[in-house]
């Protein structure tokens, strides 16, 4: 656990509940500008924590990106009547413009509430987590080897890369020149994968991984009285959110 830091050192079920209740909670509240203000909720949330340059950045060059590309293919093909803005053959419409907002708002609510949870949630902390309600080892296991297989094969290409660039191989320029650099690569980044994979099952038998019998770890994870308020209160929101729906916003 992160020693001072209240929100890094909550239970991960409890960090759980923030994109879980975000993605809710958007069905119950009616229109787009409450689920718009769950990315500066999220931020604000980050801020805290200390990863708010991190959580930025993936939402800067990744998000909103996606987002940006939907909201506009969404506005173009969807069907109306009230002509926004038309351009020769392409015509935005203000159905298409107000299904969009609709539609890229839960987006940008739900990823950036994930985004926050893995960001602040270390993945052994998840797998723990999951062994401790009763899923396998194996299995949780595989959860972690996922998460960190992209950016460990990402790492690997980018140390590649290097070692071909200091052989003299060109890496940069036109877009042509990129593919027929990258192609040396896919040898010793396949082949460096598997012998990282023979090591990893080699290291894990060691630790006598498949042997029969309680596990211990060297990370504790305990849940304390806070994370049990917090996902109550958290559930008595949704309720409120929910009888709000039911009563004021049909």
């Amino acid at each position: 656990m992160e020693k001072g830091n209240f929100i890094l050192n909550l239970y991960p079920s409890t960090k759980f509940m923030l994109p879980l209740f975000v993605t809710i909670s958007i069905f119950f509240v009616p229109g787009y500008l409450y689920a718009y203000l769950m990315l500066p909720l999220c931020i604000l949330i980050a801020f805290f924590a200390g990863k708010a340059k991190e959580l930025v950045n993936l939402v800067v060059k990744g998000l909103l990106v996606l987002v940006l590309f939907i909201f506009i293919i969404q506005s173009v093909i969807a069907p109306g009547e009230e002509i926004f803005w038309s351009w020769g053959i392409i015509s935005i419409k203000q159905e298409g413009v107000m299904r969009s907002l609709s539609l890229t708002s839960k987006i940008i609510a739900i990823a950036s509430a994930f985004l926050l949870f893995f960001r602040i949630t270390p993945v052994k902390d998840i797998s723990q987590a999951l062994e401790r309600i009763g899923m396998s080892p194996k299995f949780s296991y595989a959860i972690i080897a996922t998460f960190q297989f992209i950016p460990e094969i990402s790492n690997r290409s980018k140390v590649i890369m290097e070692a071909q660039k200091s052989r003299g191989v060109e890496t940069e320029g036109n877009l042509l020149t990129r593919a027929k650099a990258f192609i040396p690569v896919l040898g010793p980044l396949v082949l460096s994968s598997i012998t990282s994979t023979e090591e990893r099952a080699i290291a894990l038998e060691t630790r006598a991984f498949s042997a029969i019998g309680k596990k211990t770890s060297l990370n504790e994870l305990t849940k304390r009285r806070i994370d049990y308020i917090i996902q109550v209160a958290m559930v008595i929101l949704l309720t409120i959110l929910l009888i709000g729906r039911i009563w004021l916003w049909n």
